[in-house]
């Protein structure tokens, strides 16, 4: 009986003892917080590992690496940031980098952001790289996109263009018989004008059909937006358009020129390139402001002559006037 207890204890203190020794050869990870881990391109795992004891996330390199031998898959680990959080093993560690679980990271180009508001803040986001120029103006479709840490600026721009070029050609396809634009460089001018003319989703199309019944029968747009255009690229004039920039004769001024300025004026959301391709079937050729954010619109010029009359009325309500 004694012998056999004996045995018995002998195994138990050969597992213990293997079990210490597994566990001081492998490590253990070590993680205090949530902490940001960076791989860079190329990297191989005794280098990651390295790294990684070296910013006592993991007690031992070797541990690490011989871990990764045993335990770890086919896979190799990926390039990019990485989120370790405290609950995580070693074994967790090294999955998140086979699999390529990186942070993602997000910048928003809101629908009617000019291009160069969109380069200002590519510019200002400090975990992009490298230098990029001035997008051209309607090449940018609005969204959300995710990047990763150290990212460059150029093929962010390039994957919102694509974007764009796709949305545009989606639309394009589904587009109604018979619109004002012959073009798809047409419709995407006509989009950034929808768009800078409206803050209103549900006038979209309202407008749209207005703008291509002038553009059919070749009246001047008249859109405020393409006076301030050349002046600010796209940034908020401040102040009211004097009499003389009216008056200025130019590829863009909607007041001088007759049909579509010479380019986007904007970088205008699908919501706006959807309502050129299929706009509003109507007879308004006019519009005015009618103080809610909105607009009145008419088919006759004494309709807007009235309109006008009563936005009038209101902006001396407000003291504008």
């Amino acid at each position: 009986m004694k012998a056999g207890r004996s045995f018995v204890l002998i195994v138990l203190g050969l597992v213990v003892a293997g079990a210490v020794l597994a566990w001081t050869m492998l490590g253990s990870a070590s993680i205090a917080r949530e902490t940001p881990f960076t791989i860079p391109a190329g990297a191989s795992v005794g280098t990651v590992a390295a790294k990684l004891e070296a910013e006592g996330l993991i007690s031992s390199a070797s541990g690490f690496t011989l871990h990764a031998r045993i335990f770890g898959s086919d896979a190799p680990i990926q390039a990019g940031e990485f989120l370790l959080k405290p609950e995580m093993s070693q074994g967790d560690i090294l999955a998140a980098f086979q699999s390529g679980d990186v942070i993602r990271r997000f910048v928003t180009v809101p629908e009617g952001m000019p291009s160069i508001l969109v380069w200002e803040r590519l510019m200002a986001e400090p975990l992009l790289t490298g230098e990029v120029a001035v997008p051209p103006e309607g090449s940018i479709l609005p969204d959300t996109y995710a990047f990763e840490r150290g990212q460059s600026r150029a093929s962010l721009v390039e994957q919102m263009q694509t974007a764009m070029d796709k949305a545009v050609a989606e639309e394009w396809a589904k587009r109604a018989p018979g619109i004002a634009v012959s073009t798809m460089r047409d419709a995407l001018i006509l989009a950034s004008v929808v768009e800078k003319e409206t803050g209103k989703p549900d006038e979209r199309r309202m407008v749209a059909g207005l703008y291509s019944n002038r553009v059919r029968t070749g009246m001047k747009l008249q859109a405020d937006p393409t006076i301030i255009y050349p002046i600010t690229k796209g940034k908020p004039l401040g102040r009211r358009i004097k009499q003389s920039e009216i008056a200025a004769v130019n590829g863009y001024n909607t007041y001088t020129i007759v049909g579509l300025p010479e380019g986007p004026i904007t970088n205008p959301g699908r919501a706006s390139i959807a309502a050129v391709m299929n706009p509003e079937k109507t007879a308004a050729l006019f519009m005015v402001a009618d103080g809610t954010g909105g607009h009145w619109f008419a088919d006759t010029l004494a309709e807007h002559n009235a309109n006008v009359a009563k936005w009038y009325a209101i902006r001396r309500d407000r003291g504008e006037m």
